[in-house]
Protein backbone atom coordinates (compact mmCIF):
# COMPACT_ATOMS: atom_id res chain seq x y z
CA UNK A 1 0.00 0.00 0.00
CA UNK A 2 1.19 3.61 -0.94
CA UNK A 3 0.67 6.05 1.62
CA UNK A 4 1.14 10.24 1.43
CA UNK A 5 0.91 12.87 3.58
CA UNK A 6 0.37 15.94 2.20
CA UNK A 7 1.57 18.64 4.53
CA UNK A 8 -0.36 22.38 4.81
CA UNK A 9 0.50 25.27 6.95
CA UNK A 10 -1.97 26.38 9.04
CA UNK A 11 -3.29 29.32 6.46
CA UNK A 12 -3.80 26.71 4.36
CA UNK A 13 -6.52 24.97 6.31
CA UNK A 14 -8.02 28.15 7.37
CA UNK A 15 -8.18 29.41 3.28
CA UNK A 16 -10.27 25.99 2.75
CA UNK A 17 -12.61 26.52 5.79
CA UNK A 18 -13.50 29.99 4.85
CA UNK A 19 -14.06 28.72 1.32
CA UNK A 20 -16.02 26.36 2.05
CA UNK A 21 -18.25 28.21 4.14
CA UNK A 22 -18.17 30.93 1.07
CA UNK A 23 -19.49 28.14 -0.87
CA UNK A 24 -22.75 27.42 1.19
CA UNK A 25 -23.69 30.92 0.42
CA UNK A 26 -23.31 31.30 -3.39
CA UNK A 27 -22.01 28.15 -5.04
CA UNK A 28 -19.10 29.27 -7.78
CA UNK A 29 -20.27 29.57 -11.56
CA UNK A 30 -19.87 26.75 -13.76
CA UNK A 31 -17.04 28.08 -16.40
CA UNK A 32 -18.00 29.22 -20.13
CA UNK A 33 -15.88 26.41 -21.62
CA UNK A 34 -17.75 23.47 -20.08
CA UNK A 35 -19.93 21.24 -22.17
CA UNK A 36 -22.76 19.96 -21.00
CA UNK A 37 -23.64 17.87 -24.60
CA UNK A 38 -25.23 14.33 -22.81
CA UNK A 39 -22.63 12.15 -24.73
CA UNK A 40 -24.84 9.09 -23.92
CA UNK A 41 -28.59 10.20 -23.01
CA UNK A 42 -30.72 9.56 -20.42
CA UNK A 43 -27.75 8.08 -17.66
CA UNK A 44 -27.55 11.53 -15.82
CA UNK A 45 -25.63 15.37 -16.10
CA UNK A 46 -22.82 15.21 -18.43
CA UNK A 47 -19.97 17.66 -18.06
CA UNK A 48 -17.33 17.91 -20.21
CA UNK A 49 -14.10 20.12 -19.38
CA UNK A 50 -11.72 20.76 -23.29
CA UNK A 51 -9.20 18.67 -21.71
CA UNK A 52 -11.74 15.99 -21.62
CA UNK A 53 -13.22 16.54 -25.17
CA UNK A 54 -12.55 14.10 -27.62
CA UNK A 55 -11.06 10.76 -25.17
CA UNK A 56 -12.71 7.76 -24.58
CA UNK A 57 -13.89 6.47 -21.39
CA UNK A 58 -15.89 8.21 -19.14
CA UNK A 59 -15.37 9.57 -15.51
CA UNK A 60 -18.37 8.57 -12.98
CA UNK A 61 -19.01 11.26 -10.42
CA UNK A 62 -20.96 10.28 -7.23
CA UNK A 63 -21.74 12.90 -5.16
CA UNK A 64 -22.18 13.36 -1.24
CA UNK A 65 -24.67 15.12 0.65
CA UNK A 66 -25.26 12.25 3.31
CA UNK A 67 -27.47 10.41 1.00
CA UNK A 68 -30.26 13.00 1.37
CA UNK A 69 -29.12 16.23 -0.50
CA UNK A 70 -27.98 17.01 -3.66
CA UNK A 71 -26.25 20.22 -4.60
CA UNK A 72 -26.35 20.46 -8.65
CA UNK A 73 -24.44 23.57 -9.46
CA UNK A 74 -21.42 22.76 -7.09
CA UNK A 75 -21.49 19.07 -8.34
CA UNK A 76 -21.35 20.08 -12.10
CA UNK A 77 -18.01 22.46 -10.77
CA UNK A 78 -16.29 19.04 -8.82
CA UNK A 79 -17.38 17.25 -12.47
CA UNK A 80 -16.15 19.60 -14.61
CA UNK A 81 -12.31 19.83 -12.55
CA UNK A 82 -12.39 15.76 -12.81
CA UNK A 83 -13.52 15.88 -16.35
CA UNK A 84 -9.57 17.97 -16.34
CA UNK A 85 -7.99 15.71 -14.59
CA UNK A 86 -9.18 12.53 -15.72
CA UNK A 87 -8.83 13.61 -19.18
CA UNK A 88 -12.40 11.91 -20.41
CA UNK A 89 -15.84 13.24 -20.05
CA UNK A 90 -17.99 13.16 -16.76
CA UNK A 91 -21.10 11.74 -15.72
CA UNK A 92 -22.78 12.97 -12.71
CA UNK A 93 -25.02 10.05 -11.10
CA UNK A 94 -28.47 11.48 -10.36
CA UNK A 95 -29.57 8.80 -7.58
CA UNK A 96 -32.68 9.04 -5.34
CA UNK A 97 -32.09 10.40 -1.50
CA UNK A 98 -32.94 9.24 1.40
CA UNK A 99 -35.15 9.18 3.48
CA UNK A 100 -37.56 8.91 0.69
CA UNK A 101 -35.36 6.57 -1.02
CA UNK A 102 -33.56 4.41 1.95
CA UNK A 103 -30.86 1.84 1.11
CA UNK A 104 -30.61 -0.03 -1.48
CA UNK A 105 -32.41 2.72 -3.68
CA UNK A 106 -29.02 5.06 -3.96
CA UNK A 107 -26.69 2.00 -4.59
CA UNK A 108 -29.18 0.30 -7.26
CA UNK A 109 -29.11 3.86 -8.99
CA UNK A 110 -25.30 3.67 -8.82
CA UNK A 111 -25.27 0.20 -10.53
CA UNK A 112 -27.74 1.25 -13.55
CA UNK A 113 -25.75 3.81 -14.56
CA UNK A 114 -22.85 1.70 -14.44
CA UNK A 115 -24.19 -1.15 -16.36
CA UNK A 116 -25.59 1.75 -18.39
CA UNK A 117 -22.39 2.69 -19.56
CA UNK A 118 -21.51 -0.71 -20.50
CA UNK A 119 -24.16 -1.94 -22.12
CA UNK A 120 -23.73 1.31 -24.86
CA UNK A 121 -19.72 0.56 -25.31
CA UNK A 122 -18.09 2.20 -22.78
CA UNK A 123 -15.61 -0.24 -21.65
CA UNK A 124 -14.94 -0.72 -18.29
CA UNK A 125 -11.11 -0.26 -18.42
CA UNK A 126 -11.76 3.39 -19.62
CA UNK A 127 -14.26 4.03 -16.49
CA UNK A 128 -13.10 5.64 -13.87
CA UNK A 129 -15.56 5.86 -10.58
CA UNK A 130 -15.10 8.85 -8.40
CA UNK A 131 -17.18 10.18 -5.37
CA UNK A 132 -17.06 12.12 -1.86
CA UNK A 133 -18.27 11.54 0.94
CA UNK A 134 -21.85 9.45 0.91
CA UNK A 135 -20.77 9.44 -2.99
CA UNK A 136 -17.53 7.52 -1.74
CA UNK A 137 -19.39 5.23 -0.19
CA UNK A 138 -21.60 3.97 -2.62
CA UNK A 139 -18.93 3.63 -5.34
CA UNK A 140 -16.93 1.37 -2.42
CA UNK A 141 -20.47 -0.77 -2.22
CA UNK A 142 -21.28 -1.17 -6.05
CA UNK A 143 -17.83 -2.45 -6.62
CA UNK A 144 -18.55 -4.88 -4.35
CA UNK A 145 -21.75 -5.75 -5.79
CA UNK A 146 -20.10 -5.71 -8.98
CA UNK A 147 -17.47 -8.40 -8.22
CA UNK A 148 -19.68 -10.75 -6.74
CA UNK A 149 -22.01 -10.22 -10.17
CA UNK A 150 -19.04 -11.23 -12.52
CA UNK A 151 -19.34 -7.44 -13.59
CA UNK A 152 -16.44 -5.93 -15.94
CA UNK A 153 -15.13 -4.13 -13.22
CA UNK A 154 -14.02 -0.21 -13.72
CA UNK A 155 -10.13 1.18 -13.84
CA UNK A 156 -10.29 1.91 -10.29
CA UNK A 157 -12.06 4.02 -7.87
CA UNK A 158 -10.79 7.68 -6.31
CA UNK A 159 -13.23 7.32 -3.12
CA UNK A 160 -12.52 10.91 -0.88
CA UNK A 161 -13.78 11.22 2.52
CA UNK A 162 -15.80 8.01 2.30
CA UNK A 163 -18.01 6.44 5.21
CA UNK A 164 -16.78 2.92 5.25
CA UNK A 165 -17.94 1.73 8.52
CA UNK A 166 -22.00 2.54 9.23
CA UNK A 167 -21.40 1.20 12.70
CA UNK A 168 -19.80 4.26 13.90
CA UNK A 169 -16.90 2.25 15.56
CA UNK A 170 -13.76 4.81 14.11
CA UNK A 171 -11.79 6.47 17.20
CA UNK A 172 -11.46 9.38 14.86
CA UNK A 173 -15.11 9.78 15.70
CA UNK A 174 -13.81 10.95 19.11
CA UNK A 175 -10.42 12.44 18.26
CA UNK A 176 -11.44 14.87 15.56
CA UNK A 177 -14.80 15.95 17.29
CA UNK A 178 -14.60 19.49 16.85
CA UNK A 179 -12.06 19.89 14.44
CA UNK A 180 -14.50 18.98 10.99
CA UNK A 181 -17.98 20.20 10.02
CA UNK A 182 -19.47 16.67 10.93
CA UNK A 183 -19.84 15.29 14.66
CA UNK A 184 -21.04 11.69 15.54
CA UNK A 185 -24.96 13.38 15.57
CA UNK A 186 -24.58 14.01 11.76
CA UNK A 187 -23.22 10.92 11.19
CA UNK A 188 -25.95 8.55 13.25
CA UNK A 189 -28.46 11.07 11.44
CA UNK A 190 -27.01 9.97 8.17
CA UNK A 191 -26.70 6.12 9.02
CA UNK A 192 -30.52 6.34 10.21
CA UNK A 193 -31.85 7.82 7.25
CA UNK A 194 -30.00 5.55 4.59
CA UNK A 195 -29.96 1.96 6.23
CA UNK A 196 -33.81 2.79 7.49
CA UNK A 197 -33.23 -0.62 9.48
CA UNK A 198 -30.78 -2.40 7.46
CA UNK A 199 -27.85 -3.52 9.39
CA UNK A 200 -24.84 -1.70 9.28
CA UNK A 201 -22.42 -4.20 10.13
CA UNK A 202 -22.62 -5.81 6.47
CA UNK A 203 -21.68 -5.59 3.17
CA UNK A 204 -22.10 -3.63 0.71
CA UNK A 205 -23.74 -0.76 2.37
CA UNK A 206 -20.91 -0.63 5.25
CA UNK A 207 -18.23 -1.37 2.55
CA UNK A 208 -15.78 -1.84 5.22
CA UNK A 209 -17.62 -5.36 6.75
CA UNK A 210 -17.74 -6.71 2.92
CA UNK A 211 -15.56 -8.37 1.43
CA UNK A 212 -12.46 -6.61 -0.49
CA UNK A 213 -10.71 -8.97 -1.89
CA UNK A 214 -10.93 -8.84 -5.79
CA UNK A 215 -11.68 -4.95 -5.90
CA UNK A 216 -10.34 -2.27 -8.29
CA UNK A 217 -7.38 -0.42 -7.88
CA UNK A 218 -8.60 2.16 -5.31
CA UNK A 219 -7.63 6.38 -4.44
CA UNK A 220 -8.72 6.71 -0.74
CA UNK A 221 -8.02 10.57 0.20
CA UNK A 222 -9.10 11.82 3.57
CA UNK A 223 -8.34 14.90 5.73
CA UNK A 224 -6.48 14.38 9.02
CA UNK A 225 -9.04 16.43 10.75
CA UNK A 226 -11.78 14.27 9.50
CA UNK A 227 -14.11 12.52 11.87
CA UNK A 228 -14.18 10.03 9.54
CA UNK A 229 -10.36 9.75 9.14
CA UNK A 230 -10.35 6.39 10.28
CA UNK A 231 -12.96 4.96 7.74
CA UNK A 232 -10.37 5.64 5.66
CA UNK A 233 -7.23 4.33 6.97
CA UNK A 234 -8.91 0.99 8.43
CA UNK A 235 -10.49 0.58 4.81
CA UNK A 236 -7.20 0.97 2.97
CA UNK A 237 -5.16 -1.42 5.61
CA UNK A 238 -8.01 -4.18 5.12
CA UNK A 239 -8.66 -3.41 1.34
CA UNK A 240 -4.17 -3.79 1.04
CA UNK A 241 -4.38 -7.02 2.81
CA UNK A 242 -6.80 -8.03 0.98
CA UNK A 243 -4.51 -8.14 -2.05
CA UNK A 244 -6.06 -4.87 -3.57
CA UNK A 245 -3.94 -2.13 -4.68
CA UNK A 246 -4.52 0.65 -2.68
CA UNK A 247 -2.76 4.11 -2.16
CA UNK A 248 -4.38 6.30 0.76
CA UNK A 249 -3.54 9.97 0.19
CA UNK A 250 -3.87 11.83 3.84
CA UNK A 251 -3.84 15.74 3.50
CA UNK A 252 -2.96 17.03 7.06
CA UNK A 253 -5.12 19.48 8.89
CA UNK A 254 -7.79 19.22 6.41
CA UNK A 255 -11.77 18.97 6.80
CA UNK A 256 -14.67 16.74 5.69
CA UNK A 257 -15.36 18.41 2.36
CA UNK A 258 -11.97 20.16 2.01
CA UNK A 259 -11.80 18.67 -1.98
CA UNK A 260 -15.02 21.15 -2.76
CA UNK A 261 -12.02 24.02 -3.07
CA UNK A 262 -11.21 22.04 -6.17
CA UNK A 263 -12.41 25.17 -8.56
CA UNK A 264 -10.96 25.19 -11.97
CA UNK A 265 -10.33 29.31 -11.87
CA UNK A 266 -8.93 29.79 -8.37
CA UNK A 267 -8.09 27.03 -6.90
CA UNK A 268 -6.41 26.99 -3.76
CA UNK A 269 -3.07 25.15 -2.89
CA UNK A 270 -4.21 22.49 -1.64
CA UNK A 271 -6.83 21.95 -4.23
CA UNK A 272 -4.29 22.16 -7.15
CA UNK A 273 -2.06 19.64 -5.17
CA UNK A 274 -5.59 17.52 -5.42
CA UNK A 275 -6.41 17.25 -8.84
CA UNK A 276 -2.71 16.83 -9.52
CA UNK A 277 -2.91 13.48 -7.15
CA UNK A 278 -5.64 12.25 -8.81
CA UNK A 279 -4.53 12.72 -11.93
CA UNK A 280 -1.24 10.94 -11.34
CA UNK A 281 -2.90 7.84 -9.97
CA UNK A 282 -5.28 7.20 -12.75
CA UNK A 283 -2.16 7.77 -14.99
CA UNK A 284 0.37 6.11 -12.83
CA UNK A 285 1.07 3.35 -15.45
Amino acid sequence: MRVSHVPALPEDVTAVVAAIRAMQGEPPVLPADADLTPHLPDLGTWVTAPEGAGRPGVVLYVHGGGFEYANPGLERIVAYRLSQVARRPALRVEYRLAPAHPYPAALDDVLAVYRGLIDRGVAASEIILAGESAGATLLLSAVQVLRDAGDALPAGVVAISPQTDLTLSSLSIEVNDGKDFVGRAILDHVRTQYLAGAPADRGPQSPLHGKLSGLPPLLLVVGSAEVMLDDSLRFAEAADAAGVSVALDVYEGMPHAFHATMLPATPLPVATTLSHQINEWIFRD
